[in-house]
Order: C-alpha cells, then sequence, then structure tokens
C-alpha cells in the first residue's frame, strides 16, 4: 500500500492516503464510519480505484487513525462541522474538484450533508450504511459497543489503527449516547441533493434499520438507486465486499459515461 502522508487543514494534520487512476475524471473520496480510519477500509479503496479507473483520496478525521487528536467532547453537530468545514478546505487544498464521496455510516451522513448544503459541486454520492436519524437499534448497538470496550479486546484490536485509541473510540461512543444527540437528524439537508446518489445497506445491519434508506429516497430529488445486501450486517464492503464492490464500480463506471449534474 502507498505511503501515508499529512495535511494540515483546519488546524489539524490529517492523514491521508492517495490513490493514482487511470482517468483523468473525478476523485473518489472515502469517508470512514465513526470508529473508521484510513487503515480500517484496508484494500477496498484501492480495489475500487483499479476497478473504476478513478483516483482516490483516503483520509482518517481528526481524531482517528494517525491524524491529530479530536477536540473532546463532541458536540451534536460534529458531522455538520466536518462536512462543512474540514472536508471543503481538504478538498480546496489537495484540488480536488467534483469528487465521488464514499462514506460509511457517519462518514455517509457526512457526505449527505456536504452534498446537501451545496457548498461547493459534488459528482456523485456512494452511502454504505447511512444514518439521517437516531434510532432505538443504533443506540443499543452503540450501547453494547462500549460494554465490550470494556470486557473484551475490542479496545487491543481497535489500537492496531488509531493512535489515540480512547480519544477515537470514546469521542464517538460518548456523544452517541448523550440524550442530546437523541434530537440529531438531517434529513432536512437531502432536500437539495440533485447529483447521483446509490444507497447500500446490509439487512442485518446492527446500526440502522432499512428507514434510513427510506427517509433519503423520500428526500432526494436527484436519482437515487437503492441495494439491500442479503447476509450482511453494518459494513457493506467488509461483509459483502464483491457485491459492494460490483454496484460502486457499476454506479461510477455510468456516471463517466453521462454528462456532469454536479450538487450544486
Amino acid at each position: 500500500m502507498p505511503e501515508t502522508e499529512f495535511v494540515e487543514v483546519a488546524g489539524a494534520h490529517l492523514e491521508c492516503l492517495h490513490i493514482e487512476g487511470d482517468q483523468a475524471h473525478e476523485t473518489l473520496v472515502f469517508l470512514h464510519e465513526g470508529l473508521g480510519s484510513v487503515a480500517l477500509w484496508g484494500d477496498f479503496p484501492r480495489q475500487v480505484a483499479q476497478a473504476t479507473g478513478l483516483g482516490a483520496l483516503v483520509y482518517s478525521r481528526a481524531g482517528y487513525g494517525r491524524s491529530t487528536p479530536a477536540a473532546l467532547p463532541r458536540q451534536v453537530h460534529y458531522m455538520h462541522d466536518e462536512a462543512l468545514v474540514t472536508l471543503p478546505a481538504l478538498l480546496d487544498k489537495l484540488d480536488i474538484a467534483d469528487p465521488v464521496l464514499i462514506g460509511h455510516s457517519d462518514g455517509a451522513s457526512i457526505a449527505l450533508i456536504h452534498a446537501g448544503a451545496q457548498v461547493r459541486p459534488v459528482r456523485a454520492l456512494v452511502t454504505l450504511a447511512p444514518h439521517v436519524f437516531v434510532e432505538d437499534v443504533s443506540i443499543a448497538s452503540i450501547r453494547r459497543a462500549k460494554q465490550a470496550y470494556a470486557s473484551t479486546s475490542l479496545r487491543e484490536k481497535l489500537a492496531r489503527y488509531h493512535d489515540q485509541v480512547d480519544s477515537a473510540f470514546f469521542g464517538w461512543n460518548d456523544i452517541w449516547l448523550a440524550p442530546e444527540f437523541r434530537q440529531w437528524n438531517i434529513e432536512p439537508c437531502l432536500d437539495r441533493i440533485r447529483c447521483p446518489v446509490l444507497l447500500i445497506q446490509g439487512r442485518d445491519d446492527e446500526y440502522g434499520t432499512l428507514a434510513q434508506l427510506d427517509a433519503i429516497e423520500r428526500r432526494i430529488a436527484g436519482s437515487v438507486e437503492r441495494i439491500v445486501l442479503d447476509d450482511c450486517g453494518h459494513s457493506p464492503h467488509r461483509d459483502q465486499p464483491q457485491a459492494t464492490l460490483a454496484a460502486i464500480t457499476a454506479f461510477v463506471s455510468r456516471l463517466i459515461l453521462k454528462p456532469c449534474r454536479p450538487c450544486s
């Protein structure tokens, strides 16, 4: 795997991985989950880049991977801060225009907020297990994760991927379990999304139900494709990697052949 580098954005040093593509088209930008990082994506971004011919940027948000620690505790609007401040600044600094955003879980929510705000052009969105509101099943699973972190080898496993593992875990876990976070809802952000959107979710997702996809389909005015995978939990790219890769490749390949219709 190519070496990561650090890019200074919004007062933080962010761990970034660049994957070169074969075509002079849009760049794929991978936005990780609430406990994710560059390394936790594994080889999946490279596989998508190779299959589509597009270059890719994979980065760890502040508080994750090898990036600068985040300021804690997080606030309810932390995903808005990432979507509206850090992500635009990073894309501008790296001269990435008209990206295809590929987000997982929290990263998918950040992608939706970013596109809905129309702060800069976005070619398309791929959302893996997105959240647009808080469900009881999400909170129950996050509580179980907290118990597992204290009583199993979960902390040790996550420490392989995060320099500041406690900060990464509790920065995510504490805010999702905070009473005020139950009112978090980004459905209004969806109304202004006009670019093509691919939704992928596992039928056995332990962190959210298909009501998340239903809500997105109701609100987005542009074209939406929906794929629900059997025998798949919260991480389609890990639970059903071939099906997820094939779906993203087909979706992105169709975009390359069509005239651009950006989100803004």
